[in-house]
């Protein structure tokens, strides 16, 4: 268990990584294999309520430190064995559901790319700036502007879409977080009526070509954007930055191919999702009846 940054953070040192050595700041935890089961010490310990539990006794301000005297003194929720082995084996069914989830997404993203390359990769198509291929401009308002409910999305630098009750946008677009606390900036696409945070690019194409396929190679971009990102505390992009970026301009044709393959595969990817949030909602209903 790491007592220092992630305090709290848990893994299972198998008998494939033995012999091991830990640092000073990582706790190693043997069980008392006669009252309590690893696999259930496992789920409390990457329970909420531990979670919770350990950022109110950590200490420090610039990295978070947490004492293996607290540590020694924390209370495991008391259950037989048997309890322990119920509730170990729901957690671990739920949790496989997640993984599984989790693994099919990345595979079906890994699809999307494999297919881009597969069709635009090794062709010399034409390679166009960002000024050449967008317009860009910005929203305009605060993000406390959002309304809970309201009638029209309102993008901001957060990955989830808020809402507002009045539009300032009323077209398809790409929507390009500008600021970041960590530089890791998100693309969005959207096409009706629409408002926008004032530090998030609304894109909309030159041409009558492909936002799908746009989107894709701008998603591409973003470890890059991240790495070339400005300031401190919070992460920012610049027009400057952006201009320097480049993108392929296939035939219109295969433009359309390729936003159909990935529409297909965006619908495969939301029947996953809604798997996803089903199982991590019972997830966490189960930590909260076990753990409180």
């Amino acid at each position: 268990m790491s007592l220092t940054g992630n305090v709290g953070r848990v893994a299972v040192l198998t008998e494939n990584f033995l012999p091991a050595v830990l640092n000073q700041r990582v706790a190693c935890l043997r069980m008392n294999t006669d009252k309590v089961l690893k696999k259930f010490i496992f789920h409390v310990l990457n329970s909420d309520y531990f979670e919770e539990k350990c950022i109110l006794a950590s200490n420090g301000i610039a990295q978070k430190n947490l004492s293996t005297e607290w540590l020694k003194k924390f209370e495991i929720p008391e259950f037989s064995i048997s309890k322990q082995k119920k509730i170990a084996d729901n957690l671990d069914k739920v949790s496989h559901t997640i993984d599984l989830c989790s693994a099919i997404l990345e595979k079906l993203d890994l699809l999307v790319k494999s297919r881009f390359v597969e069709m635009f990769g090794s062709k010399d198509y034409p390679i166009l700036k960002w000024n050449d291929v967008f317009n860009t401009t910005t929203g305009k308002l605060d993000s406390n502007a959002m309304a809970e409910n309201g009638a029209y999305p309102f993008f901001t630098c957060s990955k989830e879409v808020l809402r507002i009750n009045t539009y300032a946008f009323d077209e398809e677009a790409l929507l390009l977080a500008g600021n970041n606390a960590a530089g890791k900036y998100d693309v969005k696409h959207y096409c009706g009526k629409f408002n926008a945070y004032q530090r998030t690019y609304v894109l909309t194409l030159k041409q009558n070509w492909s936002y799908v396929l746009f989107k894709c190679q701008l998603e591409e971009k973003l470890d890059y954007l991240q790495q070339q990102s400005l300031g401190g505390l919070t992460k920012y992009l610049t027009l400057k930055i952006l201009g320097k970026l480049e993108f392929i301009v296939p035939p219109l044709n295969l433009q359309k191919q390729f936003a159909t393959f990935v529409k297909q595969v965006d619908k495969a990817k939301q029947k996953v999702k809604e798997t996803l949030e089903k199982a991590e909602t019972l997830k966490k209903k189960l930590m909260q009846d076990y753990f409180g």
